[in-house]
C-alpha cells in the first residue's frame, strides 16, 4: 500500500526520513600526474556521504553510490504509471457535451481545461529551467527529468480533451490571459518562477538560497500539491454523475503524476533545509498560504459562479484549505487554515487507480503504481 506521507514506503521498505548531513564535505580531490606522452587525471571515489541537494562537490555524473536511495525509487516507481492520452476513448464526452451538460457544467468544463494547459507548463519550465539544473546529486536530477516529461505529457492530455471535444483551441488557450481569475493565479505562480530564474543567483548565498526554497515550496507544496490536485475536483464530481468520464480518467492518471511530483518536491524542500540550516520567515510562509488561498477562492467563484450539481464554490474553497493544512504539515509548517473540513472525502480516491481496461477491443492493458493509495 502506498501512503501520502511517504509513497515510496512500500517499495523501499525504509522509513520517511531526512538524511542528516555529515560533518563536513571532502571536496574532490584531483592529482594530476604528468609524463612525456600524457596528462592524467586522477580523482578519489566518490563517496555518497559527500552528496547534496544543492551546493554539492561531488561528481554530477556518478549516480551511484546513493545518497537518496528515495530519489531513485520515485524515479522507478513514476514509470509505471506511463500512459498517454490516446489510450483512453473520449467519445462519450462528445456526446456528454454536445447533449447531456448544461451550460453551467460547460462552463466549469471548459475554464478548468483553460487552467490546466498552461499550468502543466509552468510547472515544466519550473523543474527543467528553475530546479533540476541547481541538483548536484544526479539521483534526483533524474527523477525530475522523468517529471519534465510528464508535465508534457500532461499539456498533451488536455490538448487532446480540448481537441476532442471540438473546442476553439486559440480562444480555450487565451483564456488565462483575459480571465483576471485564471491569469491571477498564472502571475503569482510566474512572479515565483522568475525569482529564481536569475542568471546572477548563488545558493550559497543566504538571501538567494531562501528565496528558491520558498519558490520550490510553493511550486511542490501549493501549486501542484494543491491547486494541481483541489483543481480536478470539479471534473471528478462531472465523472462521479456519469458524465465527461473519459477527461475524469484522463486526469486520474495525472493525478498519480502529481502525487509523487508533490511528495518529491515537498521531501527534497525539508532536505535542502535540513542540509543547509535554513532558517525561513513565519510571516512570508503564512503570506504565501493566504496569498495562494485569495487566488484559489477568486477562481473558485469564476468557474463556479453558478453551483453544479454536487459541487460548489464553497466546497473547493473549503477542499484547498484542508489540503493545504496537509501540505503545510508535511513541510513541517503550521496549519494555515485551522478547522477546515475535508468537503470532498471522495477526492483522495481519485489516486487509487487499480485497473485492468481493453483500451481497443484487442489490447488488455494493466494501469497501476504499485497498489492502492493509503492517504492518511
Amino acid at each position: 500500500m502506498l501512503n501520502w506521507d511517504n509513497p515510496l514506503a512500500s517499495f523501499s521498505g525504509q522509513p520517511n526520513t531526512i538524511a542528516p548531513p555529515t560533518q563536513e564535505v571532502n571536496p574532490v580531490v584531483e592529482k594530476i600526474e604528468h609524463d612525456s606522452n600524457t596528462m592524467r587525471i586522477s580523482m578519489q571515489p566518490v563517496r555518497a556521504d559527500d552528496k547534496r541537494v544543492i551546493n554539492g562537490s561531488t561528481d554530477i555524473n556518478q549516480l551511484a553510490p546513493f545518497k537518496y536511495p528515495w530519489a531513485w525509487e520515485f524515479f522507478l516507481n513514476a514509470n509505471r504509471n506511463h500512459w498517454t492520452p490516446l489510450d483512453i476513448s473520449m467519445s462519450r464526452d462528445l456526446h456528454d457535451y454536445q447533449h447531456r451538460l448544461t451550460l453551467e457544467e460547460k462552463h466549469v468544463y471548459e475554464n478548468v481545461l483553460s487552467y490546466l494547459t498552461t499550468s502543466d507548463i509552468l510547472a515544466m519550465r519550473n523543474i527543467g529551467l528553475a530546479v533540476m539544473e541547481k541538483m548536484t546529486a544526479p539521483e534526483l536530477q533524474i527523477y525530475q527529468a522523468r517529471q519534465v516529461f510528464e508535465e508534457a505529457l500532461h499539456t498533451w492530455t488536455y490538448q487532446h480533451c480540448i481537441e476532442s471535444i471540438g473546442l476553439d483551441q486559440g480562444e480555450i488557450y487565451n483564456r488565462y490571459r483575459v480571465v483576471p481569475e485564471i491569469n491571477q493565479k498564472i502571475q503569482l505562480a510566474n512572479k515565483k518562477i522568475n525569482s529564481v530564474l536569475r542568471t546572477d543567483i548563488n545558493l550559497k548565498n543566504k538571501d538567494d538560497l531562501e528565496d528558491f526554497v520558498m519558490s520550490y515550496q510553493f511550486f511542490a507544496g501549493i501549486f501542484e500539491g494543491c491547486w494541481f490536485y483541489n483543481g480536478f475536483s470539479p471534473i471528478f464530481a462531472l465523472q462521479r454523475r456519469g458524465l465527461m468520464t473519459g477527461t475524469a480518467e484522463q486526469l486520474q492518471y495525472i493525478m498519480r503524476d502529481e502525487v509523487l511530483h508533490c511528495s518529491f518536491g515537498i521531501r527534497t524542500v525539508n532536505q535542502i533545509i535540513l542540509e543547509n540550516n535554513v532558517k525561513l520567515d513565519p510571516k512570508a510562509i503564512s503570506d504565501m498560504w493566504q496569498e495562494a488561498e485569495a487566488a484559489e477562492s477568486q477562481y473558485a467563484h469564476y468557474i463556479l459562479r453558478d453551483p453544479i450539481l454536487g459541487y460548489c464554490a464553497e466546497d473547493h474553497i473549503e477542499q484547498f484549505r484542508y489540503i493545504a493544512n496537509r501540505r503545510a504539515k508535511q513541510l513541517k509548517q503550521e496549519a494555515p487554515f485551522p478547522g477546515a473540513e475535508n468537503r470532498l472525502g471522495w477526492l483522495d480516491e481519485q489516486a487509487n487507480l487499480r485497473k485492468e481496461k481493453n483500451f481497443f477491443e484487442t489490447t488488455v492493458t494493466e494501469y497501476q503504481t504499485g497498489g492502492a493509495l493509503e492517504w492518511g
